[in-house]
């Protein structure tokens, strides 16, 4: 019987200790690829890139890293794959599995991502659900370890909707041993099912300044997200109070770092004082897509961190 492929669902897939090793290992891919050093260890292999979302950040981060590793992309679009609507997933999944060796899908439904991945072959990754963002906390962990190391026991406090990246934070706090902060408006709370298991990991602390207060890191998203442009009027002003700006940073520890997985809107939930601050790391953040998803492949297909 075939050997079953891990898969990249979610961060609670890996535990402690190979998230830690990819974090390590693409920290070390992005020396190598900032000396110029060449490195194709998936010479041969092909990743299928299955779009019903866009993205401008995933797509390039995944294209130029299977290039960088000697491998070959192949974008699908919406256009090109209708998940569970030309045919069954079941069966889109056991055909491509046949033809890639590595499948990342980006799409609204979590549960089209698991049922696709129960029938792949080849390992399959979350590029973000309507659920979870596994793949940019990867980034974001790479981020803090690059500029003030261990995360373990210090404080993130999470500003905004209790959305797919909110999820994936109470994951992060799980296996990487942070304590979480959640400053979100009544009624936009994380999901239960995912906050509940976090136990003392994560909790909701509803004022934003109280949330930020001794925090080694601030991190929000946008109001409204992809499929929720109808919202955002509403959004505006449930979430106006909830904007990272200057009085909220400075209850933040003097050397707090901000974060934000982008693309973000200067004057709603961020003041472009803080997004063009010191204290800001974003583009550090996004260019850490491209790496830690390379060291997430090598590790999904040949077992390396």
């Amino acid at each position: 019987m075939a050997k079953q492929p891990r898969h990249f669902l979610s961060l609670l897939d890996l535990n402690k200790d190979e998230l830690q090793g990819i974090i390590r290992r693409a920290s070390e891919l992005k020396r190598m690829q900032h000396r110029g050093d060449i490195h194709t260890p998936l010479k041969g292999k092909n990743l299928g890139m299955v779009f019903e979302k866009s993205s401008t950040r995933t797509r390039v981060s995944f294209e130029v890293g299977m290039s960088q590793l000697g491998g070959h992309a192949l974008f699908l679009s919406p256009r090109d794959t209708q998940l569970g609507r030309g045919e069954p997933i079941e069966d889109s999944a056991q055909v491509l599995s046949r033809m890639l060796d590595i499948i990342m899908i980006r799409t609204f439904e979590h549960d089209k991502l698991e049922l696709f991945a129960a029938h792949s072959q080849v390992p399959v990754i979350n590029a973000l659900t309507d659920l979870l963002h596994p793949c940019q906390l990867l980034a974001d962990m790479q981020t803090y370890f690059e500029h003030r190391g261990n995360i373990e026991g210090k404080t993130v406090t999470w500003i905004g909707d209790g959305n797919n990246m909110c999820h994936s934070y109470i994951n992060a706090a799980r296996r990487f041993g942070f304590r979480l902060n959640i400053a979100c408006p009544e009624g936009y709370d994380p999901n239960p099912d995912i906050l509940a298991p976090a136990g003392e990991s994560a909790g909701i602390v509803r004022d934003p300044l109280t949330a930020a207060v001794n925090a080694d890191l601030v991190v929000t998203d946008v109001w409204a997200s992809m499929g929720q442009e109808e919202e955002q009027l509403a959004r505006s002003k449930t979430f106006a109070g909830y904007q990272v700006n200057d009085e909220l940073m400075a209850q933040a520890n003097d050397d707090a770092l901000f974060f934000h997985c982008l693309p973000a809107h200067r004057g709603e939930e961020v003041t472009a004082s803080v997004m063009d601050s010191q204290d800001s790391v974003v583009w550090d953040e996004a260019e850490n897509r491209l790496h830690s998803q390379k060291a997430l492949m090598e590790f999904l297909l040949l077992g390396r961190v």
